[in-house]
């Protein structure tokens, strides 16, 4: 018989960590891996608009790595070290940091504020960018309520962003959709 998908254990709205440990579903921990979950699951979508399979590909492996964020934050630190929950790395921003290059090369030099828009594909890179950018604040709230955030995080998330927004521009590019300046009214 499968397992069923329902517990009831949440019902009178508590969680547990990862290692046991019962925390409110307010807490600010549960807040941090739900925005992470909700980004991994934008960049779901934003991958089935696509059909460049580099990027679909990148998409998977950053899928991968939200979900080790997500299990690292839903760990209570004090127990984390006794787990084996994976680990982020810093070759992970650097494959980040190689794919925004290589996109960038084939991309005009930017000379205005671009309105996010313009083909389905491309607005779920900006709504997942802004979500990715909501996850990074969440972490850093994290730190500076001394909750324990691994460093690399808050930078993997930060390289990230950058790389959603890149590759909303690639994706304009390669669907042949013109950027739309963002031309403030000035009177």
């Amino acid at each position: 018989m499968a397992m069923k998908i329902y517990t009831k254990t949440g019902d009178l709205g508590k969680t547990s960590l990862i290692g046991g440990t019962k925390v409110a579903k307010s807490h600010i921990r549960i807040d941090t891996y739900g925005t992470i979950d909700e980004l991994n699951s934008y960049i779901g979508l934003l991958g089935d608009h696509l059909t460049d399979a580099r990027s679909k590909t990148t998409l998977t492996e950053v899928q991968d790595r939200l979900f080790t964020i997500g299990s690292s934050l839903a760990c209570d630190p004090e127990k984390e070290p006794m787990m084996k929950i994976p680990d982020l790395k810093e070759s992970d921003i650097l494959f980040l940091e190689k794919e925004i290059d290589s996109m960038n090369e084939l991309l005009p030099a930017m000379k205005f504020f671009i309105l996010p828009g313009g083909h389905p594909a491309i607005s779920t890179a900006h709504v997942a960018r802004c979500v990715c950018r909501r996850s990074e604040r969440c972490c850093v709230n994290m730190m500076e309520h001394e909750l324990f955030v691994d460093p690399l995080v808050i930078k993997y998330l930060n390289r990230l962003s950058d790389y959603l927004f890149q590759l909303g521009r690639y994706i304009g590019h390669l669907l042949q959709v013109p950027e739309k300046p963002w031309r403030p009214r000035l009177s």
